[in-house]
């Protein structure tokens, strides 16, 4: 109940781009000089998801377009596109939010990995059609598929080690959530 007071819901928003700028920063690290043959999962996009579904009050759609674009510029994507997508997913699966707060995992990991495999399709087909050069689509497939299947992982962790939980009937009437 703590955290649903305006301090603790904007120390949980500093806690998400904490975690955001950690993400960024390993990605950015130069582990490998050569070309992978895999991709990692997208954290980050994990991480925002499971946020939005779980306390959509800790991560506004402002915050989670400034973190994805900052993202965008730091690992030289084109610049707001993944942003936006990941905006769009967020903002669809908080507005299924009240009808799924009944829901089973196995229900909300279904809702996310079809959001998932829709944005980053859509993804590709945005760049196809501007002809920007890509990577090898299997290497898309991949990461979408490992970002899947890493999902429970980051909803795990962000359980036990930020306590980011579903809102309970009543934390989510004391914040003006319908019904």
């Amino acid at each position: 109940m703590a955290r649903t007071t305006p301090a603790g819901i904007w120390f949980m928003r500093a806690v998400f781009v904490a975690q955001a700028l950690v993400i960024v920063f390993f990605l950015l690290l130069p582990l490998d000089t050569l070309p992978r043959r895999w991709s990692p999962p997208d954290l980050l996009f994990a991480t925002a998801l499971a946020w939005s579904l779980r306390r959509p009050d800790f991560v506004p759609p402002l915050l989670i377009a400034l973190v994805m674009f900052f993202a965008d510029l730091m690992l030289q994507r084109p610049p707001g596109l993944w942003a936006l997508l990941v905006l769009l997913a967020c903002e669809f699966l908080k507005s299924r939010m009240p009808a799924s707060r009944e829901t089973p995992f196995l229900g909300e990991w279904s809702a996310v990995a079809v959001v998932i495999i829709g944005a980053g399709l859509l993804n590709r087909v945005i760049l196809s059609v501007l002809a920007v050069e890509q990577g090898h689509i299997a290497l898309v497939l991949l990461q979408i598929i490992v970002t899947i299947v890493t999902y429970p992982i980051v909803v795990a962790l962000s359980q036990s080690l930020f306590g980011v939980r579903r809102l309970s009937p009543a934390d989510a009437e004391s914040l003006g959530a319908r019904h």
